[in-house]
């Protein structure tokens, strides 16, 4: 991920160069043939200088972009964070053998349907919906994809976001907040941030890689555990066993998860209901619109759909990784927190938010759980299977903080 402050005026500069150049090139002396390369290069520099003028794309718009524009607006496209480097970065991490070996119990597994045949509400039909072939697919499908998100400083819901389909190279404009060029806000200095989805795992130390896979299925094992003390095979065996809530499922919480206040920009869709889904338990309308958004480029898919997490594993693990890969203002993702790029402030230190590790990622997820050790139930499950998924991979995590005794939100 990067991120970089663009001073408009520079912005502004460049193009008018451009545009000077252009129409300079564009007087094409007497006997020249119109299909000269200085009139092609001319055509081509306005063409580039109009683009980066065009700033009334609606949101839901597209335009695919040359190479040239890509490294202007996204700083290109970083071959070493391809799909198949990712999958390979996963596999190597990780192999299905071990992952099978850390959730037998994972719903839809061959252990999952023995354990579950004859129980009420038993589907004889369910698919190994946490497959490793799942999380792979997953892996491929969000890092096809680059993201980018301009707040105007000081207001961090001031914001337009966008999304590259990197194969494609098509650029959508996805989000833009009704106060983004708001009279008080436009003359503000715009942040930027960009994420590459193909860099999960695919940056920082061996070590660093390993934890960050590692962190985000035992979040993900404690959003979706079944287990408990005495569970058969022991508790940590149970990680991903759930892919909905239960309370939203049944009715028995009455609520839509419709948001007032993102309503406009999310609109939920009558008759659905936005409770958690997936392994990472996915809740809200704002979030299932921002997913959504990202993933096809058009917010409302999942918004009509939502039902669609709980019945697609490559579609709900795909939600987890770019849950885990986006960051939120002034949260950074717990992506960048576990590979080592987040710095906390110190404001940041003040809360208690440091060193950088499992327990800072935790906070990034559930600001509900500060100041918890292990005799905190959740703490103890996302903690054990920490542990557990580090061991089985082979890295020492001695020294670093899992819990978040003595963390404030951030």
């Amino acid at each position: 991920m990067s991120n970089v402050t663009y001073p408009l005026s520079k912005k502004w500069i460049r193009c008018a160069m451009i545009l000077t150049l252009a129409s300079s090139l564009l007087v094409i002396p007497v006997g020249a043939s119109p299909a000269s390369s200085v009139e092609a290069d001319a055509i081509e520099l306005k063409i580039q200088a109009e683009y980066l003028l065009d700033t009334n794309l609606s949101v839901g718009e597209s335009r695919i972009l040359s190479r040239q524009q890509i490294e202007e607006l996204w700083d290109g496209i970083d071959p070493d964070y391809s799909a198949d480097k990712a999958v390979e970065a996963v596999r190597s991490a990780l192999p299905e053998k071990e992952y099978e070996a850390l959730f037998p119990m994972r719903l839809g597994s061959p252990e999952w349907h023995e354990f579950n045949k004859g129980k009420k509400d038993y589907n004889p039909h369910q698919v190994d919906y946490y497959s490793y072939q799942n999380l792979i697919n997953a892996v491929r499908l969000t890092a096809n994809i680059k993201y980018k998100v301009s707040y105007r400083e000081g207001n961090y819901s001031a914001q337009e976001i966008y999304r590259l389909e990197k194969k494609g190279k098509t650029e959508t404009l996805i989000v833009r907040s009704a106060d983004f060029n708001s009279p008080e806000n436009k003359s503000k200095p715009i942040a930027t941030q960009i994420v590459d989805y193909g860099a999960f795992l695919n940056e920082g130390l061996e070590k660093d890689r390993k934890r960050d896979l590692a962190a985000l299925l035992a979040n993900l094992s404690h959003e979706t555990g079944g287990g408990w003390d005495e569970a058969p095979g022991g508790m940590l065996r149970w990680g991903l066993y759930w892919n909905e809530n239960i309370a939203g499922k049944t009715g028995q919480n009455k609520s839509d998860f419709v948001d007032p206040a993102s309503s406009k920009e999310y609109p939920g869709v009558p008759g659905k209901k936005y409770y958690g889904r997936g392994p990472i338990m996915l809740s809200w309308n704002f979030k299932y619109g921002l997913m959504s958004a990202i993933i096809y480029g058009d917010k409302n898919v999942l918004l009509k759909n939502p039902e669609s997490i709980a019945a697609d594993g490559k579609l709900g693990f795909a939600t987890a990784i770019l849950f885990w890969m986006t960051p939120q203002a002034p949260k950074p993702s717990a992506h960048d927190v576990m590979i080592g790029r987040w710095k906390p402030s110190n404001e940041e230190k003040a809360k208690g938010l440091a060193p950088a590790g499992f327990g800072v990622s935790i906070m990034v997820l559930n600001g509900l759980e500060a100041d918890l050790d292990e005799s905190n139930g959740a703490i103890k499950r996302r903690a054990g299977h920490y542990r557990d998924i580090t061991n089985r991979m082979g890295v020492d995590i001695t020294g670093e903080k899992i819990n978040t005794l003595g963390m404030k939100p951030f």
